[in-house]
């Protein structure tokens, strides 16, 4: 069985498609540049490490996923479009309205359009991609797995803000937190790596990239994590400030002539490891600059460490223990140093690396611990693609029985 799986942004489309009776990734790629003069469309093709690219004009995704049906044809993936069973839909908010991944229905896309409030640049180009394959792939089974849906088992005590309740009521101003297929796989991951049913598991899980989100996931159930109404809440990001005293927007527009937006912007797109650095919003990028004595740099990279021990230890604290905290995202994979300094200290939980394994693991599955830690401590290549695969393959075989 086949399964494509569609993430869809304002001026692009990442694809992915899966044979799903071994899970392979038979060709994926991606197409962006959409609405401009010269857009671009990328296949790889696994088997034969094939790889296609056009330039093109694409004016809308509707030609743009077309174009991408026409190469995967053309270079023999798929005879024609009637091969993909289903459709996986990668999708950011769902409100309250669901707690997992479910078939797409006329209701499920007028949800998603009540929610664009709660994420304006998200849900809109999620819905187009939706309404496009509807539109290329008549009849075929299509699912959506929302980046939300993995934090709804929350307690109250966490997701409901200290503010006047009328708000959640009306406007249900909540912590909805995001990464969700990220989180959950690489928890069931962790969970199956110690041998242990999920069930009786504590586990952090630290997803760290661009964006970053850590998630505490106590018997396979996510109960706390760091985003919340919107990305922006949380750890230190790339670009993004992560938490901060709410009173300081309003001093900072102050200061800018009234300028909400523009403190908006900054917030989002020029702070964290940009906007302290100065420099960049890639980890990499800023520890050259911090090896070549740039203070704001180094700087840059110690509140990022810091502030992610400290949910790593609020979290410990929120579930009374911890069996596993995992690494996982384009940080947590690749950089050692984030992972050693993020734990540095945390000896009195029991946690303790093996600094000299974990200098050399780079993107791949690993154990990075001690013999004698009694937290154990992984790094995980996230997987969120297969996750929005099986998940439609799961939905398509219940609906074919």
């Amino acid at each position: 069985m086949k399964v494509l799986v569609i993430n869809c942004g304002s001026s692009s489309i990442k694809y992915q498609l899966f044979n799903m009776e071994n899970e392979n990734v038979i060709a994926k790629g991606l197409a962006e540049k959409i609405g401009l003069p010269e857009g671009k469309i990328d296949l790889k093709i696994t088997e034969n490490e094939k790889k296609v690219e056009v330039v093109l004009p694409i004016p809308n995704h509707a030609v743009a996923l077309d174009k991408v049906l026409e190469l995967m044809t053309e270079n023999g993936v798929i005879r024609d479009k009637s091969e993909i069973k289903a459709i996986g839909h990668r999708l950011v908010h769902a409100g309250e309205y669901y707690n997992g991944s479910v078939r797409i229905t006329d209701d499920v896309i007028m949800r998603l359009e009540e929610c664009s409030d709660l994420a304006p640049l998200h849900n809109p180009p999620n819905i187009l991609g939706v309404k496009t394959c509807l539109e290329l792939f008549p009849g075929t089974f299509m699912s959506g797995t929302f980046d939300t849906a993995f934090h709804q088992t929350m307690p109250d005590y966490a997701y409901i803000y200290p503010i006047s309740y009328d708000y959640y009521e009306n406007y249900k101003v909540r912590r909805y937190g995001f990464h969700g297929s990220s989180h959950s796989f690489v928890a069931a991951r962790v969970a199956e790596m110690l041998g242990k049913n999920i069930e009786d598991t504590k586990i952090i899980t630290c997803h760290l990239g661009n964006g970053c989100s850590i998630a505490a996931v106590d018997g396979g159930e996510s109960v706390d994590t760091s985003m919340g109404l919107t990305p922006l809440e949380g750890i230190m990001m790339g670009t993004r400030s992560g938490d901060i005293d709410p009173a300081l927007i309003f001093f900072l527009a102050d200061k800018e002539n009234g300028d909400f937006n523009a403190v908006n912007t900054m917030l989002n797109k020029n702070s964290g490891l940009k906007g302290v650095s100065g420099i960049s919003n890639d980890m990499r990028d800023v520890r050259v600059a911090r090896d070549n004595g740039i203070e704001r740099a180094e700087l840059a990279i110690n509140i990022f460490n810091y502030r992610l021990k400290k949910y790593i230890g609020a979290y410990v604290a929120a579930m009374g223990g911890v069996d596993a905290i995992v690494f996982t995202g384009g940080i947590g994979e690749n950089d050692w140093e984030v992972r050693q300094k993020s734990l540095d200290g945390l000896e009195f939980i029991g946690v303790e690396i093996d600094k000299e394994l974990n200098k050399t693991i780079f993107g791949t599955e690993a154990v990075i611990n001690t013999r004698l830690s009694k937290v154990k401590v992984f790094v995980i290549p996230t997987n969120e693609e297969l996750v929005i695969a099986r998940d439609a393959k799961k939905l398509y075989d219940l609906e074919n029985l």
